[in-house]
């Protein structure tokens, strides 16, 4: 008979740190709760009916214990909490050079575009020992994006971005899960995640062919839509050019400023008149309704690739 492990293989470079806090918060609670459940036996026992012992409980209070009680809580408290929101960070921060794969869940799949190989359903190839971002959003409800080997889950939310990074450590195949109910079939909701050594995977995202880019397919997307017509350098000045725009700092009519990001870009294409660019005028029509979410992936992809390889969004 084959072993039955407790936990999943460790898989990333943040599976420990994860476990390690685990640990750490069972050992906490066990330690507490078996403090109770001892306490409860002893004061049951020593105060048991027709047991002859002082029941007066005369009133007795020692300020330090009470003070190193109160502190001692607020120590490990404190340190249980940092330790978590430091990996939290670590989660969200993704490395400026890490591979990035787009994400679309819909009930009830999962849509993987990677922006110079294949779309996937269902399946997630990525490189073994790469970091490996991913960019998420829904097209209907909420789903939660799991891979328990890897240690990580993370909420996939319609009308936004949501994102989290990884790096493979080890090559296989391992589970992913949708851990948000999201209809009938949201048991069915599930996939795999297939880490490849370096060279393998090369080989198998040249498989796909030039055609399925999502740069590609963006840039495409981009000249069908007319967006080429105002948005690029030299177009007449109607719109600011889209250049090297990306993670910089956009000046708004309102005096105020934004980071484009994905999910600004997101808005400006779905909402153009939520935040006009200071010195343009707003004549941008809403592509609300004219392009899926597939497309807006698309046209996210082009637009951040005109800022160079190094582009990066500074939060989730």
């Amino acid at each position: 008979m084959g072993e039955l492990p407790i936990f999943p293989v460790q898989a990333s470079t943040i599976a420990s740190q994860v476990d390690l806090l685990l640990l750490v918060l069972v050992l906490l609670s066990g330690f507490f709760t078996s403090i109770v459940v001892a306490l409860i036996f002893y004061f049951g026992i020593r105060y048991h009916r027709g047991n002859q012992i002082d029941r007066s409980n005369p009133p007795w209070t020692n300020l330090k214990i009470e003070v190193g009680w109160v502190f001692g809580l607020l120590v490990l408290g404190m340190s249980t909490f940092t330790g978590a929101a430091i990996i939290y960070n670590n989660i969200t921060q993704p490395p400026q050079d890490a591979l990035e794969i787009y994400v679309v869940g819909q009930q009830w799949m999962w849509k993987f575009q990677h922006p110079e190989g294949p779309q996937e359903i269902n399946t997630l190839h990525v490189p073994r020992g790469r970091d490996v971002r991913l960019i998420m959003t829904s097209e209907d409800v909420i789903h939660s994006l799991f891979v328990p080997a890897f240690r990580l889950k993370y909420d996939v939310i319609p009308g936004r971005y949501t994102s989290f990074w990884f790096n493979a450590t080890r090559a296989g195949e391992y589970h992913l899960f949708c851990t948000e109910y999201c209809g009938t079939l949201h048991s069915g909701m599930v996939g795999s995640v297939i880490v490849m050594e370096p060279v393998e995977y090369q080989e198998w995202l040249g498989s796909g062919g030039e055609d399925s880019s999502t740069t590609g397919s963006g840039q495409t997307l981009f000249t069908q839509l007319g967006c080429s017509s105002c948005h690029v350098t030299g177009s007449g000045e109607r719109a600011p050019s889209l250049e090297a725009i990306f993670g910089q700092q956009a000046p708004l009519e309102s005096g105020e400023s934004v980071t484009v990001d994905e999910n600004y870009l997101r808005e400006s294409i779905l909402f153009p008149m939520e935040k006009i660019v200071a010195g343009y005028e707003p004549i941008m029509p809403s592509y609300e309704g004219r392009v899926t979410e597939e497309q807006l992936i698309e046209l996210v992809a082009y637009i951040k690739s005109l800022s160079g390889p190094g582009a990066q969004e500074t939060s989730p």
